[in-house]
């Protein structure tokens, strides 16, 4: 049965990163989705990004992955030896696209701790969110990391 108590990393909750700021590269977009293996040609060639209704050639949604935050984590002691990725979230605004120009600061979000047949295990929610040039929110991307104690 799992208890639900405080985490280890509690104090931590809110701690934001410094802006990262990142230009979203045609380039990039194409060697991303050249290491996953997507054949689209939504993401190499401008008119079949037209066709499908963008104003220029989209990211995929996975490449928020790609530009990462600075770490929130700074100055955490973690074991990074008992950390496990737990999940990963991506949620858009709108879609990114070769041309943005996105700001991203890192967030810790969220800390609690489980204890089940394992022991005790902290999970550590991180939140990435981008901005626009005008402020504007285009993705948040969410990850969980889980750490044994």
């Amino acid at each position: 049965m799992l208890h639900l108590m405080e985490s280890r990393f509690a104090e931590y909750v809110g701690r934001e990163s410094a802006p990262r700021v990142y230009e979203v590269e045609r380039g990039h977009i194409q060697r991303f989705v050249e290491a996953v293996g997507d054949p689209d040609p939504v993401y190499y060639d401008d008119e079949a990004a037209r066709r499908n209704g963008h104003r220029a050639i989209p990211a995929p949604p996975t490449f928020a992955v790609a530009l990462r935050a600075n770490d929130p984590r700074q100055g955490v002691e973690i074991d990074f030896k008992k950390l496990l990725h737990g999940e990963q979230e991506f949620v858009y605004e709108r879609p990114l696209y070769a041309g943005d120009r996105v700001t991203v600061v890192g967030r810790i979000a969220d800390a609690y701790a489980k204890e089940g047949k394992a022991g005790v295990m902290d999970f550590l929610v991180l939140e990435s969110r981008a901005t626009d040039e005008d402020g504007k929110l285009v993705f948040v991307a969410r990850s969980t990391a889980v750490i044994k104690r």
